[in-house]
């Protein structure tokens, strides 16, 4: 493991604070359908409707199911990912989240689900499927109810660095958008994505002026990202 580098401004912001891992199994699947910019995500093809309605109809016994669709992309993708050319950078603009009791359940499931992936392939331009564990919490995400979900699917030389400079960075994001909920996710075997954050903001305007307008955001997080060899590549979705 690479020693974690820093910036030198991580005493002007508090340290995240975590609660323990949840233990459980999940299943992300993401599918790229329409190739639009992301002003454009809120119009949908029918294509995409099928998708969205195919996503929606999974029943899995113990399981939390939730469907999301893209609705924009922030701020933030790292320049590492020039250095990284190969990587596919992320455009899900139709994403499931199955959360099962254990990663064995989660296993089993995506064992039999051949005909419902064929499915979603046949639709989509791209798509894409893990089984993942949980590797760090600041609270559980609440999919009961709307409001702006991020998946920031994450590029990195080395998966402990990323972690380590995921938590590094994470009690920015507390401090300056009140964040009270994330979900960091491993994904099991080969994936472009060294890690998966998901976490719930109430409002855009919980989060985005942040990262617009905050100087702090670029040369704090995405500079601590920079010089740890670690990209970003959000994308904002809302329930489906």
């Amino acid at each position: 493991m690479t020693e974690l580098r820093t910036t030198g401004l991580e005493a002007e912001y508090p340290r995240v604070s975590l609660i323990g891992t949840d233990g459980r199994g999940y299943v992300w699947i993401g599918a790229e359908v329409d190739r639009r910019t992301p002003v454009l995500y809120g119009w949908m093809s029918r294509r995409k409707r099928r998708v969205l309605a195919l996503m929606k109809s999974v029943r899995a016994d113990g399981a939390e199911v939730s469907v999301f669709r893209a609705w924009l992309v922030p701020p933030g993708r790292g320049r590492y990912l020039k250095d990284r050319p190969g990587v596919h950078v992320a455009r899900y603009d139709a994403v499931m989240l199955l959360a099962f009791p254990t990663p064995q359940d989660a296993r089993d499931w995506m064992a039999g689900a051949e005909g419902f992936l064929a499915d979603l392939r046949e639709a989509s331009t791209r798509l894409d499927h893990h089984v993942l564990t949980n590797a760090r919490r600041i609270g559980p995400v609440d999919h009961d109810r709307d409001g702006v979900f991020l998946f920031n699917y994450f590029v990195a030389d080395d998966r402990e660095v990323n972690l380590a400079v995921w938590e590094h960075t994470a009690g920015w994001f507390q401090h300056a958008t009140g964040l009270d909920n994330s979900t960091l996710l491993i994904p099991e075997g080969k994936s472009d994505y060294t890690v998966i954050n998901h976490c719930r903001w109430d409002r855009p305007a919980d989060i985005l002026p942040a990262l617009i307008f905050r100087r702090d955001f670029r040369r704090f997080v995405l500079r601590s990202f920079e010089i740890n060899r670690t990209a970003a590549t959000p994308v904002l979705y809302r329930l489906a």
